[in-house]
């Protein structure tokens, strides 16, 4: 693995890719600041190294060109603040300031462009658009692994322009290490955890767990398509009506592999989707018509969190319930003590990204567990066993 541990970059200008697309209030304030945490210890290494630093990134989803709502330069102050120095802004990723900008930058100093998704190239993948980012440094460096799975112009087709200057930052080589160890060097018992909305989006990754795991828990929103695929009665709940046969085969694969399928025995209903709502407990497969289940029950928590203290590898990706609320979360986070615990004992355990990083974040739980991946869909299409543009772009020749 080519990474930024093999090269000196004193004197040079290392333009990295990071993904600082953190979520923002009303009035521009960070809220989650886990993404530019993340990228510090690459940034860090090569200012200490007596490099410069251009940062790249993109922030939401700007539909036509510049806005106030998308500008990278809210982020400035905190930026600074996290890196305890001065950061300079360029009000382009492009052009003749940000060329003369990265041309002015002396060793040790820091400059950040200007929201790449501005530019609809960066999402199409634009050769020209990408070679014009190139100019502005000596060596690039992808540390997003946040999108990785994306073939844009700033993480996959720059590399082209770098054949002999390019490297993984410490996340993007962290990232990878810690799934290769779930993939590849798992300890036993393994067990994987799979919530969130919909079966259809973890499909694949299920499928390929099959052949690794001992153990597969399904909660969340998801678990509803099974259990009305066994006959049950689901009320209002959740389901991917076109999906009751995939959710049978999966069953029945898993029974033929002898993975120990696990699925909510009972589940927290409410009469309403919201935090006013009136709640109570119901079987799985039997809940009432204008009811829908929100949460995994009691039973369910004592059954899955068993499971889970057992283990000694543990993948998690996607929440029990509606964490969001109140009334809704108990579910999810009786399953992040059961994670925090194993891994007291021993046990290594990755959470996947998204709701479940945010799950155990909410629950200032994230020091009590081995890794938290900053990449939902990257880490998921990865451990599926497809290749990420942005990580074929550095490996390769």
């Amino acid at each position: 693995m080519k990474t930024i541990d093999q090269i000196s970059f004193n004197g040079k200008r290392a333009l990295i890719r990071v993904d600082f697309n953190v979520p923002l209030d009303k009035d521009y304030n960070i809220t989650d600041d886990n993404r530019m945490t993340a990228a510090l210890p690459t940034i860090k290494k090569i200012l200490k190294d007596g490099g410069a630093v251009i940062l790249m990134s993109h922030l939401g989803r700007p539909k036509n060109g510049p806005t106030e709502e998308f500008s990278l330069k809210h982020i400035v102050p905190h930026l600074a603040d996290l890196l305890g120095q001065h950061v300079d802004f360029a009000d382009d990723c492009i052009g003749e300031e940000a060329i003369q900008k990265s041309k002015d930058l002396e060793k040790g100093e820091v400059l950040l462009l200007e929201n790449l998704r501005f530019y609809k190239e960066e999402e199409k993948g634009d050769k020209d658009f990408a070679e014009k980012l190139s100019k502005l440094g000596d060596v690039y460096v992808n540390d997003a692994f946040g999108t990785a799975h994306r073939a844009h112009a700033s993480t996959a087709v720059i590399a082209q322009f770098f054949p002999d200057a390019k490297f993984f930052g410490y996340l993007m080589a962290a990232e990878l290490n810690n799934a290769e160890k779930i993939l590849n060097d798992a300890a036993k018992p393994f067990t994987a955890i799979m919530g969130g909305s919909k079966v259809s989006d973890k499909i694949e990754l299920i499928e390929k767990l099959l052949d690794k795991v001992d153990n597969l828990i399904i909660g969340g929103g998801m678990a509803y398509t099974f259990a009305k695929a066994d006959g049950g009665t689901i009320g209002t709940s959740l389901v991917e009506a076109d999906k009751l046969d995939l959710a049978l085969s999966l069953v029945k694969k898993a029974k033929e592999k002898g993975v120990n399928l696990l699925l909510p025995v009972d589940n927290v209903i409410a009469d309403k989707f919201g935090n006013d709502a009136n709640t109570n407990v119901a079987k799985t497969g039997q809940i009432p018509d204008n009811w829908m289940g929100l949460d995994i029950g009691p039973e369910t928590v004592e059954l899955f969190s068993k499971v889970v203290e057992e283990s000694k590898t543990i993948l998690w990706n996607g929440p029990m319930g509606v964490f969001e609320m109140e009334k809704f979360l108990v579910g999810t986070k009786a399953i992040a003590e059961a994670v925090a615990k194993a891994t007291d004992n021993g046990a290594f355990s990755l959470i996947g990204g998204g709701d479940s990083a945010a799950a155990v974040a909410k629950f200032d739980m994230t020091k009590d567990v081995s890794y938290v991946s900053t990449g939902g869909g990257a880490l998921l299409e990865y451990m599926e066993g497809k290749e990420l543009p942005g990580v074929k772009a550095i490996n390769e020749d």
